[in-house]
């Protein structure tokens, strides 16, 4: 069987380690990659033995599917050309600047019957694959994604950058859409917001509070899930899980327990590439489809709002 010509659009930070998981697979060959920074662009060539070009457009000829990770503005005309092309997609999160964009690559997706993956990594995460499988209907999600300051990524506010990982957790595991926002953000050292906290009711009743911050001194990925059946709480950045459940004892009495969650150690990258590649093999969807980026987007895009609302009345 032919194996899938692959580009990577990008050779920066996720871009490289893109390249480092489509070596690894036996149905991919890396022919193609492009960087405006041509220097880059080469040296990767040069390593993975294959064509080097500074303008993207150059690589339509010569792939059946890509990943892009440019700045999030870029994404609109890069994911576009391809798709438009009839050429299969990996695009990092997020999809787009605006909600408005991501829809239109969405539906140009899929109006093309092209495979669009959106790189949600954490949904790959071997603590969030063990909670999908012991999960009831959340009532209270509470959630801390904080890091240093990093000039990567500020060309969107942070609840695109950062917060949006967690808001596609949300929108994945609890059924029931949103229905009322509160927020409020800060600029600090970048032209967008840097810190922002969400308060977000579902239709169901379930309540998220939702943090992200890039101008913090330590790092800190935590989500913590209360429900009826018990408390789980998931550290992103270690991989780990602590899942409590509730039982009832011979004696009527309510414990809490160890649920002894099985987290099986993988690698979530490359998990995330497997996955894309496996999808436009089979032509089957993704794990994380447009549509899925789409309700995060619409989530993110709805505290963003709200956060401009409330700077209007300190102006």
């Amino acid at each position: 069987m032919a194996k899938i010509r692959i580009g990577v659009v990008g050779i920066g930070h996720l871009g490289t380690y893109h390249l480092q998981k489509f070596r690894m697979m036996d149905a991919c060959v890396i022919t193609a990659v492009s960087d405006s920074d041509g220097e880059k662009a080469a040296k990767a060539a040069a390593e993975y033995g294959c064509a080097a070009f500074e303008d993207y457009r150059d690589l339509i000829p010569h792939v059946d599917a890509v990943s892009i990770a440019v700045p999030t503005a870029a994404h609109p005309e890069v994911a576009g050309a391809f798709l438009a092309a009839g050429i299969d997609v990996f695009l990092e999160k997020p999809l787009a600047p605006t909600l408005a964009e991501a829809q239109s690559l969405v539906a140009l997706a899929e109006a093309n019957g092209r495979t669009f993956q959106a790189g949600f990594i954490e949904r790959f995460n071997p603590a969030i694959v063990a909670l999908k499988a012991l999960l009831g209907v959340p009532l209270f999600v509470e959630s801390h994604r904080l890091h240093p300051f990093f000039e990567r990524g500020t060309d969107v506010d942070v609840i695109l950058d950062l917060m949006i990982h967690d808001l596609d957790i949300l929108a994945w595991f609890v059924p029931a859409p949103l229905a009322h926002v509160e927020a409020v953000g800060v600029r600090v050292l970048s032209e967008n917001v840097d810190i922002a906290n969400a308060r977000l009711t579902f239709e169901n009743g379930c309540v998220a509070n939702v943090t992200a911050s890039r101008v913090t001194g330590k790092t800190l990925q935590k989500m913590r899930f209360f429900g009826l059946e018990g408390y789980h709480a998931v550290d992103f950045a270690q991989r780990e899980l602590v899942s409590l459940k509730r039982v009832r004892q011979a004696d009527g009495k309510i414990d809490i327990v160890d649920n002894r969650a099985d987290v099986i150690p993988k690698d979530p990258l490359e998990a995330e590439i497997r996955a894309f590649v496996e999808a436009v093999l089979r032509r089957t969807p993704p794990p994380v489809t447009g549509r899925d980026a789409l309700a995060a987007q619409e989530m993110a895009g709805l505290i963003g709002e709200r956060i401009q609302a409330v700077e209007a009345r300190w102006a």
